[in-house]
């Protein structure tokens, strides 16, 4: 029986997020100042009253939704949770590594907000706008989106940029090489096949630019040894070592999100419940889907808070 700790992504973004628990928690608060603080911008105001098209821009909605994320962890901390013996593993999707790393003593919150607004504004530059695009193709198999994803290329890059379970798989690069791979995936029987309103085509070859950015922000900051292991997205496998980490957090920019195998590898390790901690229950949500064996429970409210600690001390 153990308990792993997961971080959302992109996409769980919401106005007003966090601001609950600014209001009823000191620590979570203090968290939020410290963000603003380290990006030199009242990035909280753009959170808590909007308007939406700004926070949903990717270099606010990338450290915002960690924010949040560590906020909700700090009051968990105050209320008395050791992560180090409490938790067994830690895990984001996408951004949200960024957020687990910070939560387990990777990276300080400053840095880690500094990080994560650097890959927002690389990701964004990476692809002239309108050049990319994403779509999500519901109702295939792995393999058979592979396949899509591969013919489609003689038009341009196309890969898979998130395996998020439940037949959902999200596919990534040029435009024109999407939209083929999302009709191929019609007629190959995929129930739909949507392109999605994203900015630029992430976690696809396209994002180059961003990973060489990143690899230069990785390298210019403290990395220390997580306190818990981390499930990194592109291995959906443990990894204890900071100098590895980095490194596998510039691969992520340019490959997939292996959240599906990432839910697969905790049930099949004795992880029992997934704390989706942060704005949102996406993740849960997919954790149900993936894994009947694996409970998911959203922590983003004082009262979610309250009745996580209560579970975590056996109460």
């Amino acid at each position: 029986m153990s308990v792993a700790f997961t971080f959302p992504g992109q996409g769980s973004q919401a106005v007003g997020m966090g601001k609950e628990l600014a209001e009823a928690f000191p620590e979570a608060a203090a968290v939020f100042a410290e963000v603003d603080d380290a990006l030199g911008q009242k990035l909280s105001d753009v959170m808590w009253n909007g308007p939406e098209e700004t926070l949903t821009l990717t270099a606010n909605a990338q450290p915002a939704l960690m924010a949040v994320s560590i906020a909700a962890l700090r009051v968990l901390e105050k209320g008395g949770l050791d992560l180090k013996s409490r938790v067994s593993y830690v895990a984001g999707h996408s951004l949200g590594e960024y957020s687990a790393l910070c939560a387990a003593g990777t990276f300080s919150l400053a840095d880690t907000a500094r990080l994560l607004r650097i890959r927002g504004n690389a990701m964004q530059a990476a692809v002239p706008v309108g050049k990319g695009a994403m779509a999500a193709i519901i109702g295939l198999e792995h393999g058979d989106v592979e396949a899509v994803c591969a013919q489609a290329a003689a038009l341009g890059a196309c890969q898979i940029a998130n395996d998020n379970g439940g037949g959902q798989l999200v596919i990534s690069g040029e435009k024109e090489a999407v939209e083929k791979a999302a009709a191929l995936a019609t007629e190959k029987g995929a129930k739909r096949a949507i392109l999605l309103p994203v900015s630029a085509p992430f976690h696809s070859s396209l994002m180059a630019p961003a990973a060489d950015a990143m690899r230069v922000a990785l390298a210019e900051v403290k990395a220390s040894d997580p306190v818990v292991p981390l499930i990194a997205n592109v291995r959906a496998a443990p990894v204890t070592d900071a100098a590895t980490i980095t490194g596998l957090l510039v691969e992520q920019v340019t490959g997939q999100v292996r959240w599906r195998e990432t839910v697969e590898w905790f049930g099949a390790n004795g992880v029992t419940t997934l704390y989706e901690v942060g704005s949102g229950k996406v993740l849960t949500g997919l954790a149900r889907r993936i894994d009947k064996s694996v409970t998911g429970v959203a922590v983003n409210t004082p009262a979610d808070i309250e009745a996580a600690l209560a579970a975590l001390r056996g109460e």
